[in-house]
This record gives structure tokens, C-alpha cells and sequence, in this order.
């Protein structure tokens, strides 16, 4: 039974109430009447009670925008298109979640639940909404609030509990789930339309897992067949799960109140109801697990690239010298790299081998890149098709992978209580729906509430159990391997062990329709792969002169279902009972992630992932010979199983005094696979914040969510880097007027700490806005004024290729574009950092081997910095905010404000820029069991 009625929104979050062209107010006007009838049913009221096995004593908190509702029938999309309002429980959590950026600085512990939910444990009876018994089972029941429309799940059978799971999923993200189970295959485009975004979606995730309906059942059977009882357990889950799925579907069907978006992409009528929503499979869900592992578990890649930025460096210097440079820009091991696990301790991997041996570089000039689209037509074959298959690549075969999330965790030792804090979150983007959604499970093995990703929720991925919660980060360190392999016959046939063997052909055949939702004009193409026992072709060129195709082989591919075990295990009660059992189910997850861990007593932290055992002295950065001296140990090319470095070899700690991570460097030693690990990161921003609450003692959760919020507003390279760039301009009197005046307002910013903050809240203009304008045209002049004389034009670019100069809050981010939230993850700030520095005769350990600015004289220096800072203080905003579908050229605020990316049908208005997890916790356990 439905339970959604429209609302109004919030005015300061309501939608454009400009109707979009196909809909036209009769139509409105019709559908509607006709379609209301389903919204006006309600489900029956029923008491709850408060969970008795929650120890956390109401201190567990979380928040998840824009809202737990993503379903919205075809009248409500209509509504919030035609008037802006909203689905109940579609943005209820937007407004808190937004008001903390202004907030923040007057928080207490009371006023937490003003910006977050209570994530206790069951609901109290007078804020219970709704009970129902999904399929009109006697074994399980769903609870949804008041406030939030979560749905608490509880079963009496196993069975019941993942059915109940399963049903809350459809209710809340039908539609997405089906998306995505299209993404995974790589037939989005044909499902939901040929717009741009859809293009760049499939392509990006298809050319990363491209994989056969047999392949996706290989990976249920392996994954079942090696973990024995809970194996089995894992697959009755699923199946479960899915029967919950599908009798939302069928229900839904019958009742007409299933997403209205069937109707508006053309598989559903709104008149006569013909059409069908296909039911789901088990094959589906691991379609759906190999987009979030590739999108968010999968580091390393980028070899090419790597390859030829090192040919670019002994091109210029020559082989000895361009090596030395290329490895102090690739700042494998820095040592002013800020760490998570900061004691000290060593865990090598990816670490330069003293003889590299079987690398195979190609000859200058001959790499192509592997094309994946193929036969375009119609809408396919436009300028802007082309450039968004081109940006979906950029996007795949680099190795900066868009990480995001970030923790903040402090020990016992240090805090008010007693008891460990912890503010921690993934950083997953802002789409409509959310990729996420909340949810209580409690059942006969599983006990937990937090996020899911939608389709894969029969167990709680990131959130708490009964006394402990747990998170993640993305890691980044290298699973992904690149290999040569020599070509014979023709191009799709290869060397394998001495024989020539055939490529495999993987291929997806696309075409599309304009629609309702998606007026795009018809077109059609076919993506294809081509597959060897190495991993998939990326690249091409020769090597030595014998032509060669590069492959990407990655660890976790055809194993992204294994990480099952884990989260199962996580969910279950009576495994996870302190630190080591909780780093041991984050053993079972193969995806290359950071977990973080606290309960009333302990803290604790491990780096997940399949760490391949690489052949002695093969470099994992650059390519190798696809030879059997050069194969991964044990690799099994079947099964792509491989031996992997032991748990003990992954960075991992229990109680250190404080844990941070926002996709920084692990531990010492331990060498990830994006650029930038180096001087300034992001990280710096949590860990100065949380070093120093820790240094005074007395940690509550007020304080170690304000240096969370405080950190999301920072401008990392004003904090971090501007004040010595001004160091070096005011070494001498600046006497030009523009200078001096552009010079005055970035001190002052400095000053008034450097954040991109709104005047008041709402205001939609930024404090210090000119400052900050100035230092956004400057950063990329500056930058290439200070490197590109000294490194020369095709060194430079080849560099910017592995680490992008610049990513601004406005910076585009893939086929996702603009306005995602997540900034300052990868730039030059430490090249600048300690270069400065350097000029400036200052300490710099790690440096860069040579001085870059002006040359290396200060008044050199002084000169490039001055003449670019009088560029940048000349352009106009509507210059650096050129304007985009979301913004007006020069409204710096909307430039960098956030959008719900939709996904379906329900808009959601912009909110002010924070660089912050979407999911977050705040949690202090008073007691364990």
C-alpha cells in the first residue's frame, strides 16, 4: 500500500516552477485527476517501541540528503515538475544537512539532531508513521517514522527479514535500482534514453566491467562455493531479498502506484497500465555490485599515462636525470604526506623495486587509445556525443579515481567521555534519488541501521550494530595492473604462454527513442571490449617495434559479489564483538576501501582489497611484458585469482590516538595509486583540526563535528598554500595598485580563515567573494607560470594528465559534471608547496629536485607570481564562472553550490557548497554488551 502524498517544499529548497516543455498544463491537469486516487490511501498506524539492544544511549546520529523517499508515482512527478512540491520524505533531510555549513559554529551536543537524524535503534511509539506486513507476511514487519520515513525492518525468520529488506527497497528506490541494474550491463542508454549523461554512464562503467550473463552467474556460484555455510547464507539472503523486491513490483503494478518514471521513459501507460516492470534476479544485483565496486573500490590504473609522462621527463633531461624528476613528481612515499596510521609503522607495497624488470614502454608516438564505441547513428554520432564518450574515458583509464569520503575518530583517551567519537562518512555524490538509502534491520544474524546502496541492501554497508559503528573511505592503493600484450596474426589475437590466442569480443548493442523524459534524438551504437586472459584492451602501440595491445588487469574483476561475506558479517551480531573482529570481516571485502571502527571502548582501523603478490622487481607503475615471469603469483587467468599480500601487510591499527582520512596516503611506505600524495592533501585539513582537539584533551562530539564542518568549507589551497605564495609577493613592497589591492583581500581571507562560506545563511554570496574569485583565476596561471618553463610544454601536460592542476568546488568531475560537492582532491598544491618553499630557503623534505618558480630566485619568482595574481585580479567573475545548465555566468555561489543530479523525475532546489560525506555519522557509545 502507498505511502506517499505530495507536500510542499521548503521555499529556500523548492524547484523551478517553470514546466518543462512535454508537459503541458492539461496533461498536468488530466494525469493528475486521474492518477491521485493511489496517494490518497495511507497505511494503517501501528505502535513501536525503542530497540532494547542499542548502546549507544541516544549518542548515534546520521543524515543522508535529499530523503529516504525516491520512489514518486507519475502524479507526484508531474506536481513537483508543474509546482515544485514533493513527495513525503523526498527532501526532508536536504534542509538539515544544508543549515550545518551555517550552523556549525554554534552546535552542542543537544542541537546535533537539528542537522542530523536519531539513528537509535527502533522507533518510539508516538513517532511511528506506518506498519505494514509486506506481501502480507506474518514474519516481518516495516516500521517507517515520522520524521525521517526510514523504514526499520524487523523479521522473526531470516527469510522474513531480507523479504522485508528487499520490499523497503523497491518502496524507496525502484526506479534507480533499475537503472542501475542497466548501467551494469552497459544498456542504460536503451532503458532510460540517449541523453549525455546516460552516455557517459554506461560507457564509463561498461569499459571497467564489461561482463556476459554467464560471467555474473560465475561470480554467484565462486563466491557461494568458497565461503562455505555463510556462502549459503549469502545466497538465501539474496534470493530472499529479491522475492521482497519483486512482490513490491507486482504490487505495485496492480495498484498503480509503481514509479512514475515507467510511464515517462515509455514502459508503462498511464492509460490502460500495459507494459511490464521485468522482475529482478540474482544476476542483477551482482550487475549492480560491479558498478558501485568499479565507481568506488577499484584503485590503481593509469599506467599509460604514467608511461608516458616518464618518457616526456627523459626525453627532456635524459634517462637518469628524467627519471629523478618523474619520481619526485610522482611522490610515491613523501614523508610530509599526512597518514592515517601516523605511529610510524611500515607496510611497504608499491614501492620502486632497486632493478625493475619486464617493463614495457611504448615507443614514442604509437599509443592510441582503444576505442569502445563503435557504428554510431543518429543522435550517437554528434560532436557532443563524441566528447562525452571522450570524458568517460578521461575518467577510466586515469588513475585518479574520484575517492572522496573522509573519517574523523578519536580515542577514549582523549575525549570528554571517555568514550570514543567518531564523525565519519562516505562521500558518494548528490543524485535524485540518492545512491544510498537508510534502513533498520533487525532479524535472526543481523542487527545493524545505516546506508545500503539501493538494490544491494539485504545487509547494512556503511552505519552501526548493536554497540559499535563502522565506515569507510576509498583507499586507492593499486590492484589494477597494466600488461603488453604481443599481438599475432592481426590485432585481435594475441600471445599467451608461446600461442597465439583469440581475443574475446564483448558487446552491447544500444539504441534509443526520444521520450517524455528524455527528448534526445533517436540514435543507437555498440560498445565493444575486447577481453584477453591479461584483462581488457585500453590502449594500443608498439613497443621495441612489435605492435602490442595494453590490457588492464584488476583484482577484484569477476569477484566484485565476494564482498558479500563481509558486510554479512558486519551486520551479524554475534561476529562482531570488539576491533579484531570487525577487522576481520573488513578481510572479506575485496574493494579497496578504508574502514573505521568504534564501540564504547576501542577504536580501530583496516585497508580492505586484494592486494596482488606482483613477481620480484615488476614496478606496478608503468607497463609490464604480459609474460609469465611478469604474471601475478599464483594467478589463476580462469579464475583471475592470484596470491594476495596477508592482512598483517595492510595498514591497520587498533586505539591509535586519533584516526582521519580523506582518501590520504595509509601509512608509511604504503604507496597508492593516484598522484598527489604529498605535502598538502585534503587531509591535512581534518588532520590539523583533529591533532590539535586532541592535543587540549576532552574531544566531545560538538567539537569533532565542528572540525568536520570547518573543514568542509576550507579552500585547501588557501589555507595551505596561499599564505606562502604571499610571503614570497611581499618579500619586496608591491606598488602595483592591482596587485597590492588583490594582495589586501587574499590576506584577508587568510585571515578570516580562508573558507568559501555564505555572508548568512541563505544568502547565496560568499563572504570574501572577490578573494576568493581572484584565487580561482589564479591557481591554474600561477601554476603553469611556475612549471611549465621549467619542465617544458610536453612534460607539463603530460603530468596534468596523471594529476589535474586544479579542482576547484566549480570543477567538473567526469560525465557527472559540475556542482558534486567533493573538492580539492587532486591538484598540484604540494608541487606549489614546496617548491615556494624551496625558493623561499625553507626545509622541504620530499622536494622536488630542482626550484621551478622564477627559475629558482626569489625575485624571479616574486615576478611570475606577481604578473599572474594581476591576470587572475582582472577577469571578471562571469569569465571564471562561465555559466552552465545549472548557473548564470558569473554567480560564483551557484558555480560552486551543490545539485541533486536527478536520476528520475523529483528535482530538488541547490544547496551552498560543502566538501562533506553525504552519508555521515555522528556516534559515542556509552556502553557495550
Amino acid at each position: 500500500m502507498p505511502r506517499r502524498t505530495p507536500r510542499t517544499a521548503l521555499d529556500r529548497l523548492r524547484t523551478s516552477r517553470r514546466l518543462p516543455g512535454f508537459l503541458k498544463t492539461a496533461s498536468v491537469c488530466v494525469l493528475i485527476a486521474g492518477l491521485l486516487s493511489p496517494l490518497t490511501q495511507t497505511a494503517v498506524a501501528a505502535a513501536g517501541a525503542t530497540a532494547s539492544n542499542d548502546y549507544c544511549g541516544g549518542q548515534c546520529s546520521d543524515i543522508l540528503p535529499p530523503g529516504e523517499n525516491g520512489n514518486a508515482t507519475l502524479a507526484q512527478i508531474l506536481l513537483n515538475q508543474a509546482f515544485g512540491t514533493q513527495p513525503d520524505h523526498a527532501e526532508d533531510q536536504l534542509g538539515p544537512y544544508a543549515n550545518l555549513a551555517t550552523g556549525y559554529p554554534g552546535l552542542t551536543d543537544t542541537k546535533i539532531n537539528t542537522f542530523f537524524n536519531d539513528a537509535s535503534f527502533g522507533v518510539p511509539a508516538d513517532q511511528v508513521a506506518s506498519t505494514e506486513k509486506p506481501g502480507g507476511r506474518a514474519d516481518v514487519t516495516i516500521v517507517r517514522d515520522k520524521k525521517t520515513g526510514v523504514p526499520h525492518i524487523t523479521g522473526a525468520t531470516r527469510y522474513g527479514t531480507e523479504y522485508g529488506a528487499g520490499y523497503a527497497a523497491a518502496e524507496d528506490r525502484l526506479w534507480m535500482m533499475d537503472l542501475f541494474r542497466h548501467v551494469g550491463r552497459g544498456r542504460l542508454t536503451s532503458f532510460a534514453g540517449g541523453a549525455a549523461a546516460n552516455q557517459g554512464l554506461e560507457q564509463q562503467f561498461y569499459r571497467n566491467a564489461p561482463y556476459t550473463e554467464a560471467d555474473l552467474q560465475a561470480q554467484i556460484d565462486n563466491a557461494v562455493a568458497k565461503n562455505g555455510a555463510r556462502g549459503q547464507q549469502a545466497l538465501a539472503d539474496v534470493k530472499a531479498y529479491i522475492d521482497g523486491v519483486n512482490a513490491y513490483i507486482d504490487a505495485s503494478d496492480s495498484g498503480r502506484y509503481f514509479p512514475g518514471e515507467y510511464v515517462l521513459t515509455g514502459h508503462k501507460d498511464a492509460i490502460t497500465n500495459a507494459g511490464t516492470i521485468d522482475h529482478f534476479k540474482v544476476t542483477d544485483l551482482v550487475a549492480l555490485a560491479s558498478v558501485i565496486g568499479s565507481l568506488f573500490g577499484s584503485g590503481g590504473g593509469g599506467e599509460v599515462d604514467n608511461a608516458l609522462s616518464l618518457l616526456a621527463a627523459q626525453s627532456k633531461y635524459g634517462v637518469e636525470e628524467g627519471t629523478k624528476v618523474w619520481e619526485a613528481f610522482r611522490e610515491r612515499n613523501d614523508p610530509e604526506a599526512v597518514l592515517t596510521v601516523h605511529n610510524g609503522e611500515s607496510f611497504p607495497y608499491g614501492a620502486r623495486p632497486a632493478d625493475a624488470q619486464g617493463e614495457a614502454l611504448p615507443d614514442t608516438g604509437t599509443v592510441t587509445q582503444e576505442p569502445l564505441v563503435y557504428d554510431r547513428t543518429g543522435s550517437a554520432g554528434t560532436a557532443a556525443a563524441r566528447s562525452t564518450s571522450a570524458a568517460a574515458a578521461r575518467t577510466t583509464l586515469g588513475s585518479a579515481k574520484r575517492g572522496m569520503s573522509n573519517a574523523l575518530v578519536v580515542s577514549g583517551k582523549y575525549t570528554a567521555s571517555g568514550h570514543p567519537v567518531a564523525v565519519f562518512g562516505p562521500q558518494t555524490g548528490y543524485f535524485a534519488p540518492q545512491l544510498l538509502m537508510l534502513q533498520e534491520i533487525q532479524g535472526p544474524g543481523i542487527s545493524a541501521r545505516g546506508a545500503s546502496f539501493a538494490g544491494l541492501s539485504m545487509y547494512v554497508e556503511l552505519g552501526r550494530g548493536q554497540d559499535y559503528s563502522w565506515s569507510a573511505t576509498t583507499s586507492g592503493q593499486d590492484i589494477i595492473d597494466t600488461y603488453a600484450v604481443e599481438l599475432c596474426q592481426d590485432d585481435y589475437h594475441y600471445l599467451y604462454h608461446g600461442t597465439c590466442t583469440a581475443m574475446e569480443k564483448l558487446e552491447q548493442k544500444n539504441a534509443w527513442k526520444p521520450t517524455t523524459a528524455d527528448g534526445t534524438a533517436e540514435g543507437s551504437y555498440t560498445l565493444r571490449v575486447w577481453r584477453t586472459k591479461y584483462g581488457l584492451v585500453d590502449h594500443r602501440a608498439t613497443v621495441g617495434g612489435k605492435k602490442v595491445a595494453y590490457t588492464t588487469l584488476r583484482s577484484s574483476y569477476l569477484h566484485e559479489a565476494d564482498s558479500i561475506i563481509g558486510f554479512q558479517m558486519l551486520n551479524d551480531p554475534d561476529f562482531v564483538k570488539g576491533p579484531k573482529d570487525f577487522q576481520s570481516a573488513a578481510q572479506h571485502i575485496n574493494y579497496t576501501f578504508n574502514w573505521f571502527y568504534a564501540d564504547s571502548q576501542h577504536t580501530a582501523y583496516y585497508n580492505s582489497g586484494d592486494n596482488p603478490v606482483r613477481a620480484s622487481g615488476v614496478d606496478s607503475e608503468f607497463p609490464v611484458w604480459a609474460r609469465p615471469a611478469y604474471e601475478w603469483k599464483n594467478w589463476d587467468p580462469a579464475t583471475n585469482t592470484a596470491d594476495y599480500t596477508p592482512a598483517t601487510a595492510h595498514p591497520n591499527s587498533v586505539d591509535q590516538d586519533y584516526y582521519v582520512s580523506w582518501n590520504n596516503k595509509q601509512a608509511k611506505d604504503y604507496t597508492t595509486a593516484p598522484w598527489g600524495d604529498g605535502s598538502v592533501h585534503r587531509g591535512n585539513l581534518l588532520d590539523d583540526r583533529v591533532k590539535k582537539l586532541v592535543a587540549a584533551g576532552g574531544v566531545t562530539r560538538t567539537e569533532l563535528t565542528q572540525a568536520m564542518a570547518d573543514a568542509a568549507l576550507a579552500d585547501l589551497r588557501a589555507e595551505d598554500v596561499l599564505p606562502k605564495l604571499l610571503k614570497v609577493i611581499t618579500s619586496s613592497p608591491v606598488t602595483d595598485p592591482t596587485a597590492a589591492a588583490a594582495v589586501s583581500k587574499l590576506q584577508a581571507w587568510v585571515t578570516a580563515g580562508a573558507r568559501r562560506t555564505e555572508t548568512s545563511a541563505g544568502s547565496k554570496k560568499y563572504a570574501d567573494a572577490d578573494a576568493i574569485r581572484i584565487l580561482d583565476a589564479w591557481w591554474p596561471l600561477l601554476v603553469k607560470a611556475e612549471f611549465e618553463p621549467g619542465l617544458g610544454s610536453d612534460l607539463y601536460t603530460a603530468i596534468t594528465r596523471s594529476l589535474p592542476v586544479d579542482e576547484a568546488p566549480s570543477a567538473g568531475h567526469g560525465p557527472t559534471g559540475s556542482h558534486a560537492g567533493s573538492s580539492f582532491q587532486y591538484g598540484w598544491w604540494s608541487y606549489v608547496d614546496k617548491d615556494i618553499r624551496a625558493v623561499l630557503g625553507e626545509s622541504v623534505q620530499g622536494g622536488l629536485g630542482q626550484k621551478y618558480c622564477g627559475g629558482g630566485s626569489l625575485t624571479g619568482c616574486r615576478d611570475t607570481l606577481v604578473s599572474t595574481l594581476k591576470q587572475a585580479a582582472g577577469l571578471t567573475a562571469a569569465q571564471v564562472y562561465p555559466g552552465d545548465d545549472q548557473c548564470s555566468a558569473g554567480d560564483q555561489w551557484c558555480a560552486d553550490s551543490i545539485a541533486q543530479r536527478t536520476l528520475g523525475g523529483i528535482k530538488h532546489g541547490r544547496i551552498s557548497w560543502q566538501n562533506r560525506p553525504t552519508f555521515q555519522q555522528v556516534v559515542e557509545y556509552t556502553s557495550h554488551r
